[in-house]
C-alpha cells in the first residue's frame, strides 16, 4: 500500500483530552479516531490491525472445533425478559422501540440471542458438546466512558459459548479453553495473569479474567508475595483486624454535616477503622443495607454471591425518604422497631460483628451512635465478607503481605452452568427419556481491550513496537532522493513485497518519514537511498531491536524476508 493514498496520517501530537498513552499512540498514528466520549472510529491501519487479532482468535478456535456465526446486536427484549435480566442490567444496557412498539434492546452481551439460535437449530442432543463463536458489536452505555478503548459505549467482542449435556462435559472443557486464550494472548505478543473473578450481570457459577498488568488499566490484582494466591480484588480475601475491646455505654452526639466517613472520624477525633459505613442498594431481592467498617469498601460482586441475586444499583434519595431512611446517617439500628417503612434486608461485613464500640448513623440528620456493638443494639443473621481488600493486608493462605497491580482485562471466561438453560428452557431428553438442561461455558474477548493492551505492552518513547503477528503490515519502505535510480529501486522492491508493505512515496523530508515509521511500529524498516546505492547497499532495521545492517541490492527482497522470518520464530 502507498502511504500517500491511506485515509488517516500520522498527527504530530496526540489530541490533549486523551491521557492514556497506548491511546494516545492509537490515536497519533492514525490507527482509530474519536467520534463521541466512548465512541470510536477505526481508520484502514486499524482494521487490518484488528483483522489480524481475529484471524488468530480464528484459527484458535477452529483447532478446537469452533464454528463461526452472528447473531444480530439489536434483540427483541422479550428474550430478556425471560431470562431476567431486562430488570437486573440497570442503564447499561439500551432500550427503545420501533415502529410497530416492539420492545428491543442494543445487547450489552449475547447469551439469550446465542441461547435462541441454538433452540431452532439444535437436532439431537447427539451433537453436543458444540462450540460456536462470534465477533460481534456489543453496547453499554457507560456512565463514564474513559481509558479510550477501555471504556467504550460500543465495541466488538469476541464470544464464544461451548454446549454440554453435562456439568461434567463442560468441567471437562473449561481447561482447554483456558489454556487456548492462553495462546492467543501470547501470539498478540502480550503476557497476561489468569486470576479468579466476579461473575458480574453475566452470572454463572465461577469466572476468570485475563489480565495484563498495566500502570493504566481499570482493573486490580489482589496477590500474595509470598505463595501463588491470586484474585480479583472484588472477590479477594484476606485476613482482617478486629477491634475488641468491654461494650461501652451509647451514645448519641451532634455531628452536623457529616455525611463522609473522613469527616466524621475528623469531627470524633477517630480513626476511620472505628466508624461504620451503610449503604442502601436495589437488588434482586429489594432494598438492602450493607454495612461494612471505614477503613473498607463494599464489594458488590461479594454482596451479590451472598444474597445469590444480583447488586442492580445505589438506591435512590427518593427510595430512601420513602423507605425511612436518612441519606448520609443510615444504620441498621432499630430498623425492626416499625420505623422503617418497607422490608429492608441488612447484611453486614464480618469486621462489623467482630469489632467493638463502633460509630454508626443515627438514621436522624446530623446525628450518630457511638459505642454500638453487634449483638447488643442491633443483630442479623446475614454476616458475611463483604469487603474489599487492602495492599499489605495478611493472605490467608500462607500470612504473607497482599500486594495491589493494577491490570487491563483483555478475556473472561465464566462457568455458566444451567443457569440460563432453566431460564430459557434449553433442554433435551437423554437416553432414558429424562428432560435434562444444558450446561453451558461463555469465553469473551474484548478486541478494542486487546488492540489498547498490545500497543500498552509493546511501545517505546518513539511509538508503537507491534509484534510481528498483529501488525497491519511487515516493513516500512522508504526512499530518500529523487533520483530515478532510487525511485526506479524502491519501485521494484515494493512490487515484490507489495502485500505485506507500506511504501512511504509521500513529498516529506527524511526526518518527517523516520519519525513516521518510528510512531507506526512495523517490524522491519527498509531504506532506499542514493548515498548507500552508490555503494549497491540497501538499509534495513528492525524496529524493537535498532539493529541496522546494509546489503546488497540484488539480494535485498531475499534478505528482508530472512529477517521477517527471524522475528516470526522469536
Amino acid at each position: 500500500m502507498r502511504y500517500s493514498a491511506v485515509l488517516g496520517k500520522t498527527l504530530r501530537v496526540a489530541p490533549h483530552e486523551v491521557k492514556s498513552k497506548a491511546s494516545a499512540l492509537l490515536i497519533q498514528g492514525g490507527f482509530i479516531r474519536s467520534l463521541g466520549q466512548g465512541l470510536f472510529s477505526y481508520l484502514p491501519l486499524g482494521m487490518k490491525t484488528i483483522e489480524r487479532i481475529k484471524n488468530i482468535i480464528r484459527n484458535e478456535m477452529e483447532l478446537i472445533g469452533g464454528q463461526e456465526v452472528q447473531v444480530p446486536f439489536i434483540n427483541p427484549a422479550d428474550i430478556w425478559k425471560k431470562s431476567g435480566r431486562y430488570e437486573w442490567i440497570n442503564r447499561e444496557m439500551i432500550r427503545f422501540k420501533d415502529r410497530h412498539n416492539r420492545e428491543l434492546v442494543l445487547a450489552p452481551t449475547h447469551e439469550e440471542a446465542v441461547i435462541e439460535l441454538i433452540r431452532g437449530s439444535l437436532v439431537s442432543y447427539r451433537e453436543l458438546p458444540l462450540l460456536l463463536y462470534e465477533f460481534q458489536l456489543k453496547y453499554r452505555d457507560e456512565e463514564k466512558p474513559k481509558g479510550g478503548l477501555l471504556r467504550a459505549k460500543e465495541f466488538l467482542m469476541k464470544d464464544a459459548y461451548s454446549f454440554h449435556r453435562s456439568f461434567y462435559s463442560l468441567n471437562d472443557f473449561f481447561p482447554k479453553m483456558y489454556a487456548v486464550y492462553m495462546k492467543i494472548f501470547k501470539k498478540c505478543g502480550i503476557d497476561v495473569i489468569a486470576a479468579e473473578s466476579g461473575v458480574g450481570f453475566i452470572g454463572g457459577e465461577k469466572s476468570y479474567e485475563f489480565l495484563m498488568p498495566s500502570e493504566e488499566g481499570d482493573d486490580t490484582i489482589i496477590s500474595c508475595t509470598k505463595c501463588d494466591y491470586l484474585a480479583n480484588r472484588n472477590i479477594a480475601t484476606a485476613s482482617k483486624s478486629y477491634h475488641l475491646g468491654k461494650p461501652l455505654p451509647l451514645e448519641k452526639v451532634y455531628t452536623p454535616g457529616c455525611i463522609k466517613i473522613e469527616d466524621l472520624a475528623k469531627l470524633l477525633g477517630t480513626g476511620k477503622d472505628k466508624c461504620a459505613k451503610s449503604i442502601v442498594y436495589y437488588t434482586g431481592k429489594g432494598l438492602l443495607m450493607a454495612v461494612v467498617r471505614g477503613d473498607y469498601d463494599i464489594s458488590e460482586e461479594k454482596l451479590s454471591r451472598f444474597i445469590e441475586s444480583p447488586v442492580l444499583r445505589l438506591a435512590t434519595d427518593a427510595e430512601l425518604k420513602a423507605a425511612g431512611l436518612v441519606a448520609g446517617f443510615l444504620s441498621p439500628i432499630g430498623i425492626n422497631t416499625g420505623k422503617i417503612k418497607v422490608p429492608l434486608m441488612v447484611v453486614i461485613d464480618d469486621t462489623i460483628k467482630g469489632s467493638a464500640n463502633l460509630i454508626f448513623g443515627a438514621n436522624e440528620e446530623n446525628y450518630h451512635l457511638k459505642n454500638v456493638n453487634y449483638g447488643r443494639d442491633f443483630s442479623t443473621e446475614n454476616v458475611a465478607d463483604i469487603s474489599l481488600p487492602h495492599e499489605a493486608d495478611i493472605c490467608l493462605q500462607c500470612g504473607g503481605e497482599l500486594k495491589e497491580t493494577k491490570a487491563v482485562e483483555v478475556g473472561h471466561i465464566f462457568k455458566l452452568g444451567d443457569k440460563y438453560s432453566k431460564t430459557l428452557n434449553l433442554s433435551y431428553q437423554n437416553d432414558n427419556g429424562k428432560k435434562e438442561y444444558v450446561h453451558i461455558g461463555c469465553y469473551g474477548i474484548g478486541i478494542g481491550r486487546l488492540l489498547y493492551a498490545i500497543v500498552d505492552a509493546n511501545h517505546d518513547k518513539k511509538g508503537i513496537v507491534w509484534p510481528l503477528s498483529v501488525s497491519p503490515y511487515k516493513v516500512y519502505l522508504i526512499a530518500i532522493g529523487k533520483s530515478s535510480t532510487v525511485r526506479k529501486t524502491t519501485e521494484d522492491l515494493y512490487n515484490r513485497l507489495k502485500h505485506e508493505t507500506l511504501y512511504d512515496d509521500r513529498d516529506e523530508s527524511p526526518g518527517v518519514k523516520f519519525a513516521d515509521s518510528d510512531l507506526l511500529g512495523f517490524p522491519v524498516r527498509v531504506v532506499v537511498s542514493s548515498r548507500n546505492l552508490g555503494r549497491n547497499f540497501i538499509e534495513i532495521s528492525e524496529r524493537k531491536t535498532g539493529k541496522v545492517i546494509l546489503v546488497s541490492k540484488d539480494s535485498a527482497v531475499e534478505k528482508i524476508l530472512s529477517v521477517l522470518a527471524g522475528l516470526k520464530n522469536d
